[in-house]
């Protein structure tokens, strides 16, 4: 199995209230990454807007370690019904981030936790 190896450090979380977007800023559906310096570390993770939702995963596909979009901000189907991994074709529902198709059927995303305050997409 391959294994992605970043260059810079990275960290898994991050601190709450951390402002990313306005929530106008997705589409319906929508996804988009975010890259947060946390000290001398980096975080890699994306939010999905869908059916009213919004929900913040980890960029780190539970196949093979790479981040799941090879072009910025694709990380969903055509049809915007599930996030699609790039890299081997794993597909994961928005809502929890469960695989339902691909090499990682069964697996998770590691979620990130994110609200919505004020018409703000933030860090929870």
């Amino acid at each position: 199995m391959e294994h992605y190896t970043p260059v810079r450090p990275r960290v898994w979380k991050t601190p709450p209230g951390v402002p990313l977007c306005r929530l106008e800023a997705l589409g319906e559906p929508g996804a988009r990454n975010f890259v947060l310096q946390i000290g001398e570390a980096f975080f890699h993770g994306f939010v999905v807007r869908k059916d009213g939702a919004v929900h913040g995963y980890v960029d780190r596909c539970p196949h093979a370690g790479f981040p799941l979009a090879q072009e910025l901000d694709r990380y969903l189907t055509e049809d915007g019904a599930l996030i699609l991994c790039d890299w081997h074709g794993a597909l994961f529902r928005p809502e929890d981030g469960l695989c339902v198709g691909g090499p990682c059927a069964g697996r998770s995303l590691t979620p990130w936790p994110v609200e919505v305050k004020d018409g703000i997409i933030t860090t929870a």
